[in-house]
């Protein structure tokens, strides 16, 4: 009978289940998203949920109940430090499964991603917004084709192809000789 039973064993034995749980967790918390089977997703996803409500507790026994299953110094303080604040206002589903529409080619396992709900903001690079040229919507298409050849004609100083077949056929003898 299988009462009491709780949990999908994964064809390994415990020690081998345990440490394929413990990758998953610490690969969500690294990536913030990662593809793998349904089964091992609906596992994992017990595993990181646990270790996001210890990362909200923030005390020293819970960062050391954190390390016993992460493992990582650098994984710890990051959940304890960035991710689990994102989840202070939220009392539970802090990760989410997104079905993909295909299974595996081979085993046609249903394959799943694995994904924090509150995930971090992409990072800008202010550079690249300063130097943006805004672009009107209503501009015509011969105004923007003149600005593209005004940049590449700034950019590429004009060099005849004569010039440079010049400049390579010299430096070829003299390394032949």
């Amino acid at each position: 009978m299988r009462h009491g039973l709780a949990g999908n064993k994964f064809g390994r034995n415990q020690t081998l289940r345990a440490a394929t749980l413990r990758d998953l967790a610490r690969a969500v918390f690294k990536h913030e998203r990662i593809r793998t089977t349904r089964a091992k997703a609906v596992e994992a996803r017990k595993l990181v949920d646990r270790l996001i409500t210890l990362g909200k507790e923030n005390t020293l026994a819970a960062k050391r109940r954190a390390f016993s299953v992460l493992i990582d110094h650098g994984l710890v303080s990051a959940l304890f430090n960035t991710i689990a604040p994102r989840f202070k206002n939220r009392q539970g589903g802090y990760t989410r499964l997104i079905k993909f529409a295909v299974n595996r080619p081979g085993d046609n396992a249903e394959m799943v991603l694995l994904e924090l709900t509150e995930r971090a903001a992409p990072k800008t690079d202010d550079k690249k917004v300063e130097d943006a040229e805004v672009v009107d919507a209503v501009a015509k298409p011969a105004q923007k084709t003149e600005k593209k050849a005004v940049k590449k004609a700034e950019k590429k100083p004009e060099v005849k192809k004569e010039e440079k077949k010049a400049e390579k056929k010299p430096a070829k003898k003299a390394a032949t000789k």
